[in-house]
């Protein structure tokens, strides 16, 4: 139960105290006394029960939370802090008698913050009392760039992985079937007929070395695994008498899918009256690494590759101000599994920037989080003007000295026709989706003028000679901004514009080595956006 009240001064002996051991004071007491407490009881009002006992004060729980950052701390030595430090007491307006809390509050209150979806609240909060004293600037100038979050969880390989889901699973049920018998006193459903060797084979966790040598050694025993498993699954699924409860452990589904991602069934012998067999996926046929667990201890954890990094776990977007003469802040944090590209969060990023009323004039990020249609969407629907190198074009035409590359071409889209820098028409127009879903307009020039053209060899490679040159065209703004970038960006006004994005990197740079911003604290993406946004707010303060 929490009932809100006015934030308590700080206690007078508190005070007097604190003064005393620090009169030049310390990070918290110019926190307390600079930016205040940042946050209320109002702000988590709607997390607790009206009824019950009285809960910690959850404004003080918050700012804990980020204190616990800003020192590098566990739960255990935060609480301990709240008791035997001075200077967490002024902050937190306690007396100096306060016993503080147990350490298991904490963690009690982060799952609160994700499962009434407010954790944003911990930095919104902070940005809130920043804009209000003048600190951030209205249609400024900000800056995005992600690095690559390790997930809190053993690197496995597919044997490894395998064999630990089924070990994973046979533990939940044993741990469910304990939990069971203590409240009614249910039999052990495991025990009494899973094989006796299933206890020599995962009783303990699956290492490489020990497994298996050989190529054919380790297929055998990956599928003695597969068999493993999909006879506990018939076992939970198909027969009657299984308690119905099991198919409700997480652990459960988690072997179902990750076996549908490593196994099939074979039922090439089927015609002889045999039964299919499980069989072991060869690489190839296995789904996109983006599509399938890693492990079974942190399904959101996913495989992700940066040009020559590799690494399995998140992703996380980091976003703050860059203007002259302005403090920099961090102004949004994006999460994501670690599959999705750059690209994929630039509009997520702008819409939780609207949100906050903290729209940039212009938003400077690299070339992974650019596009045309972005760049267009980006200036009509929020007003951004999205700062970043397109690629450049890559046709032999625009290799080649002279050659008629695509910028060549004028287009008159009224008339929906293109000339060629020889003076010729196009004949076709064809609005056309390309196998991405990307809109454009597929254009012909005739086959005639394309054959008796002296420029051929600029503009076509094909060896027959009937082959018309053609082109595809993005839609009218997403082309026209494609070629004025193109043509801006090798001057030397916009290396300057641009050269304003190097800041991101010192910024990434002291989260990973200050705050271990690329080490997840957690398992599972909630609780690692969550860790981020408390990093975050420990980095600003």
């Amino acid at each position: 139960m929490i009932q809100a009240t006015e934030i308590d001064p700080i206690p007078e002996a508190t005070a007097h105290i604190a003064r005393l051991a620090f009169p030049k004071g310390n990070l918290c007491i110019k926190m307390r006394d600079e930016i205040g407490t940042i946050y209320c009881d109002k702000d988590f009002e709607a997390l607790f029960s009206t009824q019950g006992q009285p809960a910690k004060s959850p404004w003080r729980l918050a700012l804990v939370c980020v204190l616990q950052y800003i020192n590098d701390m566990t739960d255990r030595q935060a609480a301990d802090a709240v008791r035997g430090r001075i200077d967490w007491k002024y902050a937190l307006s306690l007396e100096l008698t306060d016993p503080g809390f147990d350490y298991s509050i904490l963690s009690e209150f982060r799952a609160r913050l994700i499962a009434g979806g407010v954790e944003t609240t911990l930095l919104d909060n902070l940005l809130k009392q920043f804009k209000e004293k003048g600190i951030v600037k209205d249609k400024g100038k900000q800056r995005t760039d992600s690095t690559h979050v390790l997930a809190a969880i053993r690197k496995l390989n597919r044997l490894e992985n395998v064999a630990e889901t089924l070990r994973a699973a046979l533990n939940a049920i044993r741990e469910a079937s304990c939990l069971r018998q203590i409240a009614t006193v249910a039999p052990d459903w495991l025990h009494e007929w899973v094989p006796q060797e299933w206890f020599e084979r995962y009783k303990r966790p699956v290492d490489e070395y020990r497994l298996p040598k050989g190529v054919a050694a380790r297929y055998e025993y990956a599928e003695t695994i597969g068999n493993d498993g999909m006879q506990l699954l018939i076992a939970i699924y198909e027969e009657e008498t299984t308690p119905q409860w099991l198919r409700q452990i997480p652990a459960i589904e988690i072997l179902r899918q990750t076996w549908i991602h490593q196994y099939y069934m074979d039922y090439t012998d089927i015609s002889s009256g045999e039964p299919g067999k499980l069989r072991w996926r060869k690489a190839v046929d296995l789904p996109k690494a983006g599509n399938r667990f890693n492990s079974p201890y942190d399904t959101d954890a996913r495989y992700g590759n940066k040009r020559s990094t590799t690494w399995t776990g998140y992703k996380v977007h980091i976003t703050e101000t860059s203007d002259a003469n302005y403090v920099h802040l961090i102004t949004n944090v994006e999460t994501t599994q670690a599959q999705f590209s750059d690209v994929d969060q630039t509009e997520p990023i702008h819409k939780e920037l609207e949100s906050k009323d903290l729209t940039p004039g212009e938003h400077i990020v690299d070339a992974g989080y650019v596009d045309s249609n972005l760049m267009v969407k980006s200036q009509t629907d929020f007003e951004i003007e999205l700062i970043g190198p397109v690629r450049p074009n890559v046709s032999w035409q625009a290799k080649t000295p002279g050659g008629y590359d695509i910028s060549q071409f004028r287009v008159d889209w009224e008339a929906k026709t293109v000339t060629c820098p020889q003076g010729q028409k196009s004949t076709t127009w064809t609005p056309a989706i390309d196998k991405w879903g990307n809109s454009g307009i597929s254009v012909k020039f005739p086959s005639k003028t394309s054959r008796n053209c002296d420029f051929r060899h600029l503009c076509i490679k094909s060896k027959s000679e009937s082959e018309p040159r053609k082109l595809r065209l993005r839609p009218k703004e997403e082309h026209e901004i494609i070629q004025t970038i193109r043509k801006q960006q090798d001057t030397d006004e916009w290396k300057e514009r641009y050269n304003t994005r190097a800041g991101i990197e010192g910024t990434l740079s002291q989260g990973i080595n200050a705050f271990g911003l690329r080490q997840a604290r957690y398992r599972g993406l909630p609780k690692v956006r969550l860790q981020h946004i408390n990093t975050e707010v420990a980095f600003m303060v």
